[in-house]
C-alpha cells in the first residue's frame, strides 16, 4: 500500500470521487480514504491501481504518489519540502519539472509560478546533476493547492480527455437529443462496477452511449430499446467505433428479453425528447427496476438516471435494493438528474 493522491474534475462535486472508488472496488483493489477536499482525494492503495483508474475513469485528471502534505502556507511548504526525501524519487542526472495546480480559487495568496521555481531549486540542491526540463522531463513533480492544503508528489499518470470530446453525441453518425454525453456515460458505467469481460446491460440503450463506453473498458454488452429506430442507431454508432455488441433487441425494458447480466447502467426516457410510450417516468423506473431483480445477481449493481422528482433511490429501497448513493446533476432549469447506485440484495 502506498499513499496516493488524485486530482479530479471540477465538473461535479461528488461524482468524481464515487467513480474513482467504484473503479477500485470493481478491480478488486483494497483502499483506505485518508481525506477528500475540493477536487482532490488522498488514499492508501496499491500503486498498480493507477493503471486501472487511468484506463477507465472519465472524471479523474492526475494520479500521483504522495511525498508530503501540509497547510497552504509558503514558509511551511518550503520547510516541509526541504526535509522531504526528494532524492528517493529522482536519480542523479535525471531531468524533471515541477507543476502546481490551484483548484477552485484555493490559496490565492500563493503564486504557483513562485512555488514551482522554489521547489525546483530545492530539488536541484538535493539531487546531484539533476536538471530542469520544461518540455520533455523524465519526472514530473506535481502539487495541488486545494482549500487550505498543499499536496505534493510524483506524477504517475495524467489522463487524457480528448477521446471523450471526440465521442460527443453530435460527432456520432446517429444523433438524438436525448443522448447522454460520453463522460457522464462512462462515469455511470463505472458506478455499476463491471469488470473486464462482464456482461453489461442497458435496457434503455437509445443511441448506445452507455454501451459504447462499457465496451471501451472491456465489457461484453447487451441492450434493448422499445423503438427499432434507436436499436438501428445504436448498432450504427457502435459500428462507427469498431465495436460489436453481444446482443441488441427491440423490447420493453419492463420485460427484458435477457435472462442475465452482471450489472446495469441506464437512462430511461423522461418524456421530453424521448417518448415514455404513454407511461410516467416513475412507472417506467419502478417496473424496470423490478424486472432487473430477476436479471442481475446478488451484489450486482444498477446505476440509473432520472429526474430528481422521480426519486429513484426511494423506489429502489421500496423494491428491496440497497441504495448505495445518489448524485444530483443540474442539466437546465426544469431538469436536475438523480444518478442513483443500487445493489441487488
Amino acid at each position: 500500500m502506498a499513499k496516493l493522491f488524485f486530482l479530479v474534475s471540477g465538473e461535479h462535486e461528488t461524482l468524481p470521487f464515487s467513480e474513482l472508488t467504484a473503479i477500485l472496488e470493481a478491480e478488486g483493489f483494497k483502499y483506505r480514504i485518508i481525506e477528500k477536499s475540493i477536487q482532490a482525494i488522498r488514499l492508501e492503495a496499491e500503486p498498480k491501481c493507477v493503471e486501472a483508474i487511468a484506463s477507465r475513469a472519465a472524471l479523474t485528471r492526475v494520479c500521483a504518489l504522495e511525498i508530503m502534505k501540509c497547510k497552504a502556507d509558503y514558509a511551511e511548504i518550503i520547510r516541509k519540502l526541504s526535509q522531504a526525501p526528494l532524492e528517493n524519487f529522482i536519480r542523479p542526472s535525471e531531468e524533471f519539472v515541477v507543476r502546481i495546480k490551484r483548484v477552485a480559487g484555493s490559496a490565492k495568496h500563493l503564486s504557483t509560478m513562485q512555488l514551482e521555481r522554489k521547489i525546483g531549486e530545492i530539488t536541484l540542491n538535493k539531487v546531484a546533476e539533476s536538471k530542469v526540463n520544461l518540455f520533455s522531463p523524465q519526472k514530473i513533480f506535481f502539487g495541488i493547492l486545494t482549500q487550505n492544503s498543499f499536496i505534493f508528489g510524483l506524477k504517475l499518470k495524467e489522463i487524457e480527455t480528448k477521446s471523450f470530446t471526440q465521442r460527443r453525441p453530435k460527432n456520432k453518425p446517429f444523433f438524438h437529443p436525448s443522448a447522454m454525453p460520453p463522460k457522464l456515460s462512462r462515469c455511470m458505467v463505472n458506478l455499476a462496477r463491471p469488470k473486464a469481460n462482464d456482461l453489461f446491460l442497458d435496457p434503455f440503450c437509445g443511441t448506445g452511449s452507455l454501451l459504447i463506453e462499457a465496451k471501451l473498458i472491456g465489457c461484453r454488452t447487451i441492450g434493448c430499446d422499445a423503438k427499432r429506430l434507436m436499436i438501428n442507431g445504436t448498432r450504427k454508432n457502435m459500428k462507427f467505433y469498431g465495436l460489436e455488441p453481444e446482443g441488441l433487441a427491440v423490447a420493453d425494458a419492463r420485460k427484458p428479453p435477457f435472462k442475465y447480466a452482471n450489472c446495469v447502467a441506464t437512462d430511461p426516457p423522461y418524456g421530453r425528447s424521448a417518448t415514455t410510450m404513454g407511461l410516467t417516468t416513475k412507472e417506467i423506473v419502478r417496473d424496470s427496476l423490478n424486472a432487473l431483480l430477476d436479471v442481475i445477481p446478488r451484489k450486482g449493481h444498477v446505476c440509473m438516471a432520472a429526474p430528481k422528482t422521480v426519486g429513484i433511490g426511494m423506489i429502489g429501497r421500496e423494491l428491496g435494493y440497497r441504495h448505495l448513493e445518489s448524485h444530483f446533476v443540474y442539466v437546465h432549469r426544469s431538469l436536475t438528474r438523480e444518478i442513483a447506485v443500487l445493489e441487488r440484495p
